[in-house]
């Protein structure tokens, strides 16, 4: 299938910063781009398939471990992705985990952890990389949202309500950039399928109840949120900003 899908000339060359690049989406996305001739920096935890990610995609592409809950390291690691790649084009705020929990069981503790894993460093990754963006004319904000607030999905309100969170600061981050010619949109994935979704939570059962609620018969794989990420990183998507682009499937 990959054979099929379209090339985007204004991506041969750019400059792309990923948040959570070596696992799930975040690697397909890292990958999408490197195939587009990108020069490519992802951020992640995960030291060994950061290197194993990297050594496979080759010198265009490099990265920084860093625990995006600590913003001070978040600023620094993408310090050093602007001066080892130059100042980004292209941000996609993918990080991310949907750690299942029990309302009953939140602390507040464990509320502000889950803001920090799944919102805060979104704002403070936009923050680092816009003014280099402005100083080049303009660029491309990709946050990636969630399916789960919109289906009324339960099992997880502190990850689903930091979720819903992201597309108000897609629609006020697209109007205080705009003027700058920086777009700023939500893509929103349903349930992809993943390694980990498949390892923890994709029973037959739950699968099967899914497919019933999509429109499309066929489960997802992360490749076509990828696929989505490049075009509103391309200049295709020239006009398009403060919205949101659904791969779901028809599930919502």
């Amino acid at each position: 299938m990959s054979g099929k899908f379209a090339r985007y000339p204004s991506l041969d060359g750019a400059t792309v910063f990923v948040t959570g690049g070596a696992s799930g989406i975040g690697r397909e996305i890292v990958t999408a781009f490197a195939d587009q001739g990108a020069r490519v920096g992802f951020l992640d935890l995960d030291a060994d398939g950061s290197r194993a990610l990297a050594e496979r995609l080759g010198p265009n592409v490099t990265y920084e471990i860093c625990d995006l809950r600590d913003i001070a390291a978040l600023q620094a690691a993408l310090g050093a992705l602007k001066d080892r790649l130059g100042p980004a084009t292209v941000l996609v705020n993918n990080a991310a985990r949907d750690d299942r929990h029990d309302w009953r069981d939140v602390t507040a503790e464990y509320w502000d952890e889950r803001a920090a894993t799944n919102l805060r460093h979104m704002f403070f990754a936009i923050q680092s990389v816009a003014p280099g963006m402005i100083d080049l004319g303009g660029g491309s904000i990709v946050n990636m949202g969630s399916n789960s607030w919109w289906e009324a999905g339960g099992g997880f309100p502190a990850y689903a309500t930091a979720k819903a969170a992201v597309h108000g600061l897609t629609r006020t981050m697209a109007r205080d950039l705009g003027g700058h010619r920086i777009r700023v949109n939500t893509v929103v994935p349903g349930w992809i399928m993943t390694e980990r979704q498949k390892e923890l939570w994709a029973t037959p059962e739950g699968l099967e109840k899914h497919r019933e609620r999509q429109c499309l018969p066929d489960l997802i794989d992360p490749v076509y949120v990828a696929r989505m990420v490049l075009f509103l990183a391309s200049d295709d998507a020239a006009m398009c900003t403060a919205n949101n682009y659904m791969v779901e499937a028809g599930s919502i």
